[in-house]
Order: structure tokens, then sequence, then C-alpha cells
């Protein structure tokens, strides 16, 4: 899986813009920003910074790799049921690191299995939250990390994008896959990127063209053209 890398994981190259993150993701671009690179902020004593709370690359421009994606998908999960307490939730997450001592906790395997409860009773405390917010903070969590697969060794390898509402019945036929067309959006099992389709059927293509043209069935093409039609266009 390494070799076009130069012996390094693909799941570690920085090529995902916080624009592209921010638009596939469905999570503003200034939060992104916080959480993977820090921002400054007024206080009655000042400016100062926050610290991030995803560590990425350190290369410039400053680019998410694919773990990071996930990462800041599972993050997304919290945000989507309370508004975020950064503060608290580092201290949950610098909980999560001591418990586990691995490397990017949010994307490995264990994270579901063993971290979820761990996690949800530590924000929870932090935020004096109730049982009906605990429950739908574990909801999203669970919904989220349905997202996700992962490898032999329990570490993402796959995140397949929310790209319908209710997020709870989103089918998995989109995915980032950093083994595949250098870690852009495709169609599973196929490579075919989402862009490529979508620049084409805004040329003047359809839905049938683009099926004949890549031997792909035309539900899994609509819904990729679908899909990039109603993200954002790129900052």
């Amino acid at each position: 899986m390494n070799d076009l890398y130069g012996g390094k994981d693909p799941r570690d190259m920085p090529n995902y813009s916080i624009g592209d993150a921010a638009r596939y993701l469905r999570i503003p671009q200034a939060t992104i920003r916080s959480w993977t690179v820090g921002r400054y902020y007024p206080t009655t004593e000042g400016s100062k910074f926050f610290q991030p709370l995803i560590s990425i690359p350190k290369n410039k421009p400053r680019l998410l790799s694919f773990t990071n994606l996930i990462e800041v998908h599972v993050l997304r999960a919290i945000r989507t049921e309370h508004e975020i307490l950064l503060d608290k939730v580092r201290s949950a997450l610098d909980f999560i690191d001591e418990q586990f001592k691995i490397p990017h906790p949010l994307a490995q395997e264990r994270f579901r299995t063993d971290g979820v409860d761990l996690f949800i009773e530590k924000y929870g405390s932090l935020i004096n939250a109730s049982t009906k917010e605990m429950i739908e903070l574990e909801k999203s969590l669970d919904t989220h990390l349905k997202r996700i697969e992962t490898d032999e060794k329990g570490l993402g390898i796959k995140l397949y994008p929310f790209t319908r509402s209710p997020e709870e019945d989103n089918p998995r036929i989109l995915v980032f896959d950093p083994r595949i067309a250098f870690g852009r959006l495709v169609i599973d099992g196929t490579g075919i990127p989402t862009s490529n389709l979508a620049e084409r059927y805004r040329a003047g293509d359809s839905i049938e063209d683009l099926a004949y043209d890549y031997d792909c069935d035309s539900r899994s093409i609509k819904e990729a053209i679908d899909y990039e039609l109603q993200l954002p266009a790129a900052a």
C-alpha cells in the first residue's frame, strides 16, 4: 500500500485542504481551521491563542491527511448535538489519549469498541450533560463511526461521508480511500472520482452517457453527481 508514497502510509499524506474538508464533511471552514490549526481569540487581558485539537502535518500550505479527515468527521458528531465547548472537548480528548496511549485515537477501531463510553462519560461530566443529552451524543457518535471502515490493525482506511439527510439513512456509495485515486472522493469499488463525473455532467453529458463510459451503474453515478452539485463552490 505504501509503494507510491516512498514507504509512507498514504493515510498520513497531506492531501486535503481545509476548504475541501469543510465542503465534503459539511462543517464550517472556520470550525475545521480552529480544530486543526488553532486561532486567536479576544479576552479581557488581550488576544490569546487556542491550540488545535487535531494534530495535522506541518507542511505548508496546511493540509489534512486522511486520518485527520476521520478525526474531524468524528468530532463533528459532538458538534451535531452540542454547542462546542472547546475546552471541555480538549479535556475529554486528553483523557482518551491518556487511556489509549496511541496516536490519533479517534481514527482507531479501539475508540469505537472501548473509547466511546469513556469519552461520553468524561465529556458528559465536564459539561453536566443530562441523561438525554448523553444518549443523543452516543447515537450521533455511533452514526458517524459506522461510516468508517478499519484495516486489520484497527486503523481507519475508508470514510463514507454523509451524502443525504437524514444522516441515519445514508447509503455507502461514495468513499474516501487513501489507497485509491490519491484519496479523492470516488464511487466505492470503482476508483471513479466524483469531481470528474460532476465536471462532465456540467459540460452536458447525461447520467446514462457517464454510466456507459465508466461501465458503472446509473444509480451510483447519480449519487455522485447529486452530492457534488449540492456542495458549496470551492473557495
